[in-house]
């Protein structure tokens, strides 16, 4: 959608070249190799390697073409379906630009794209640490319920964008969603002897969008990363933007807790975790799925005296039970989560009503 005609058709041969060239500045796994310094296009100067992932490497750049401001720079693996799966994320992150083109919406911006030695590279305005990240290096300390707030409707607002648009993200994770500034002071907590840092400032963007569908599109079976996975997409019965709003419930339970909630290693475990921590799974959703081995006389094939069935029992409780306080911002969030995390994706809440739930009144006015 975000490359049409003619342009289109130059946009696919331009990826189509090279497809089986392998270059001498390429590792055995298709990564580009680099180092401190070096100058793509005569124009981004790598500075630092941000990060790694199975499409490739995100590396930070002097911008000499904008004023020598910083960049982020996607640069995918010289492998054919890497590349096919980044025409796709240009698509997506045009489409994004088209429609936001003063950056308003809290989704991260491209600035461009080119080819280099077989190597999609994606300019990206620079952003700091994941909420993930932070989590983690943070000891796992939960979120303030003001932090969870106010990141909520930043996600909540990027995703209403994104399906307003025709859009399903099908990847929100805790590791998409990024601080603006990650900046922090540091302060020592008494409760659990350690210094904890204090994050300056909440403002966040999703990112990642090489997963993101278009409404028209084809749907993959499986989507999601399996933490943060809804239940219509393990019983493949088919999937679309409540998908998404299931996602944001589990990053929003994680910020509030420290911690995954759904730490399954398979399916059927993941299908037992939810009904511990949601109620049984509604026998419409069992009638309906393929995947009838998971069940058996209309429920869930689970021994819960098992040593795995005694590790869920363990681990996950009732959703209520999770609250850490009675006051009323909890009891609100609580409320939105429920209705983010029911069963049926044609009675999940949307992101547009969850805008507008109570939880996020301190917003509403503004």
């Amino acid at each position: 959608m975000g490359v049409t005609g003619s342009a289109c058709n130059e946009f696919r041969s331009c990826f189509c070249l090279s497809q089986s060239v392998r270059h001498d500045d390429d590792d055995d796994e298709g990564h580009l190799l680099y180092q401190d310094g070096h100058v793509l296009q005569d124009r981004y100067e790598i500075v630092s390697t941000l990060g790694e992932g199975t499409f490739g490497k995100v590396v930070q750049c002097i911008d000499h073409h904008r004023q020598g401001s910083r960049v982020a720079l996607k640069i995918i693996k010289n492998v054919q379906r890497y590349r096919e799966a980044a025409r796709l994320e240009i698509n997506v992150l045009e489409k994004i630009k088209e429609k936001d083109p003063e950056n308003q919406q809290p989704c991260v911006c491209m600035y461009g794209w080119f080819q280099h030695a077989g190597h999609v590279c994606i300019s990206f305005e620079l952003l700091s640490l994941s909420t993930f990240d932070f989590l983690k290096q943070n000891n796992h300390t939960p979120y303030t319920l003001e932090q969870v707030r106010h990141m909520a409707y930043q996600i909540c607002s990027a995703v209403e964008f994104l399906h307003a648009n025709r859009l399903t993200h099908t990847d929100l994770k805790p590791e998409n969603v990024l601080f603006i500034n990650s900046n922090f002071t540091t302060c020592y907590n008494p409760d659990t002897q350690c210094e904890e840092r204090v994050l300056q400032d909440t403002a966040v963007k999703v990112v990642d969008f090489g997963s993101a569908t278009f409404d028209h599109e084809h749907h993959s079976t499986v989507v999601s990363t399996r933490h943060y996975r809804a239940p219509e997409v393990i019983l493949e019965l088919g999937w679309s933007q409540p998908c998404d709003v299931w996602s944001i419930g589990c990053i929003l339970l994680e910020y509030y807790l420290g911690y995954t909630l759904f730490q399954a290693h398979d399916n059927r475990e993941h299908l037992a975790m939810m009904e511990r921590i949601q109620g049984p799974i509604p026998c419409r959703m069992i009638r309906k799925t393929r995947k009838q081995k998971y069940f058996s006389g209309g429920r869930l094939d689970w021994d819960k005296n098992s040593p795995a069935g005694r590790h869920v029992t363990h681990t996950c409780k009732p959703l209520c039970q999770y609250l850490l306080s009675q006051s009323e911002d909890d009891c609100q969030l609580f409320s939105l989560l429920e209705l983010m995390l029911e069963f049926e994706p044609e009675r999940r809440f949307s992101v547009y009503s969850s805008l507008h739930h109570p939880f996020f009144s301190p917003f509403h006015d503004l």
